[in-house]
């Protein structure tokens, strides 16, 4: 494989891994801020308030302590999702930082042949 078709393939490669890992940090703001929100949600809330679900068109109350414990549960998933997108950015900007130390090697290899 030619040096240029070899820049031209880790360029492309270097370009999904850098997409990647912008989907994934998008991914991880949005996390946090739904984190944020159901960390809020009750706190603000009055003891006696009453606290209603939406089921379709309808909103039925429903129990302060269940609705707790749903919410409780959204915030365990959320951070469990948070921890695993942090894991796959951790990844993705190896991946990256391998690919950017590749291609400058072919950059540099390739201005070297033309110089020549």
């Amino acid at each position: 494989m030619s040096l240029e078709a070899q820049l031209e393939t880790i360029s492309k490669e270097f370009q999904k891994v850098q997409n990647d890992l912008s989907k994934a940090i998008n991914n991880q703001q949005k996390l946090q801020s739904q984190l944020q929100e159901n960390e809020i949600e009750f706190k603000l809330l009055e003891k006696d308030a009453n606290v209603f679900k939406l089921i379709g068109p309808v909103l039925v109350k429903q129990d302060q302590a269940e609705a707790k414990t749903n919410v409780d549960k959204r915030i365990e998933y959320i951070a469990a999702e948070i921890k695993r997108v942090e894991g796959q950015i951790k990844d993705l900007s190896e991946r990256q930082d391998k690919k950017r130390q590749e291609l400058q090697e072919i950059q540099i290899k390739f201005q070297e042949s033309k110089q020549k």
